[in-house]
């Protein structure tokens, strides 16, 4: 079992930035690929990027390519996601997600967070 726990959520005005974390704990994080998605109101949860195990693979999907960088810390048991260059359409809720071993772009992972929300401002 794994719990996470997303923070970092916030008003920002466009063209800010902002760091969500996602702090984990259970069985060994290190086991696990980690995964950030989003969900607008009214609109699929959607993949955002992802970190393999040992921070050797990342994904990002081409909407936040450039502008979000995702990252883990081991030792903390983290994943990170800093957002700069933020736009309106960054609005939504930001999940964190745990995979065991590997890493995907889809949202078939096994554990979630509760979410944590991001607005952007025009």
């Amino acid at each position: 079992q794994v719990q996470l726990v997303e923070s970092g959520g916030g008003l920002v005005q466009a063209g800010g930035s902002l760091r969500l974390s996602c702090a984990a704990s259970g069985s060994s994080f290190s086991s696990y690929g980690m995964g950030w998605f989003r969900q607008a109101p009214g609109k699929e949860r959607e993949f955002v990027a992802a970190i393999s195990r040992r921070a050797d693979t990342t994904y990002y999907a081409d909407s936040v390519k450039g502008r979000f960088t995702i990252s883990r810390d081991n030792a903390k048991n983290t994943v990170y996601l800093q957002m700069n260059s933020l736009k309106p359409e960054d609005t939504a809720v930001y999940y964190c997600a745990a995979r065991y071993r590997y890493i995907t772009t889809m949202v078939d992972y096994d554990y979630w967070g509760q979410g944590t929300q991001v607005t952007v401002s025009s």
